[in-house]
């Protein structure tokens, strides 16, 4: 982060070096807890300077918000390559980078902080889950989707952001078990939907003749009949 280094640039580089000092900041405590001083302290200018680019803390939040959310938009594209269950376990891996970099803005985001509630805020978290359920969708090769896979998928998307939400209190569970046991949660949240439905049955059969014996899906197999005997 710059500090106390003043130098002239042009309108859209303060805007955006303010939008990245600010993310820094939030990325370390809540927004609540940041003032303007802080943030144009850190950029390296004035107050009245701050507000020159942004009518206040709230607006400049939002702009922070929208670069995190293109950030988190993006740790769910994935190449379509490989058996599903490594690719979900890559995903999990990088949302729990942005978790883990991001976690006081992302606890203030989805718990409340200074824009919440917003239309703007509201349609950012809306364009992540989107984001995250379109490339589901593309793993599963599927373009049409029935209502029960649409509920698996949004329910798990709702799932992976508690989940990080709780871990982030005292991170008390490793991470990498939260990762893998997400993994597991999807797989789990087809199998009950296949249970009650014969579409779903032959898309969570597609899905599991492609893994391998030592993938994540195959690892919750065992674990089930290890319960079980």
């Amino acid at each position: 982060m710059t500090t106390g280094v003043r130098r002239r640039m042009g309108v859209e580089e303060r805007r955006q070096q303010l939008i990245g000092v600010a993310l820094e900041l939030f990325s370390r405590r809540s927004p609540d807890e940041v003032s303007i001083d802080e943030i144009a302290s850190a950029a390296g200018i004035s107050r009245p300077l701050v507000y020159h680019y942004f009518p206040g803390k709230l607006s400049l939040y939002e702009a922070a918000l929208k670069r995190a959310s293109d950030d988190l938009a993006a740790r769910f594209v994935e190449p379509r390559e490989g058996p599903l269950g490594a690719r979900l376990l890559r995903v999990m891996g990088r949302f729990f980078d942005f978790v883990d970099e991001h976690g006081p803005g992302f606890s203030a985001l989805m718990r409340g902080g200074p824009a919440v509630g917003s239309s703007t805020t509201n349609a950012l978290i809306d364009a992540v889950r989107q984001a995250a359920y379109v490339q589901i969708l593309s793993h599963l090769d599927v373009q049409d989707p029935p209502a029960r896979l649409e509920l698996v998928i949004r329910s798990w998307i709702s799932l992976a952001e508690s989940t990080a939400l709780i871990w982030l209190d005292g991170r008390r569970i490793p991470r990498a078990e939260l990762e893998k046991q997400l993994v597991h949660d999807f797989a789990a949240l087809a199998a009950v939907s296949a249970a009650y439905d014969e579409e779903m049955g032959a898309l969570l059969r597609r899905i599991l003749k492609d893994e391998p014996a030592d993938g994540p899906f195959a690892d919750l197999v065992g674990r089930i009949v290890a319960l079980a005997s």
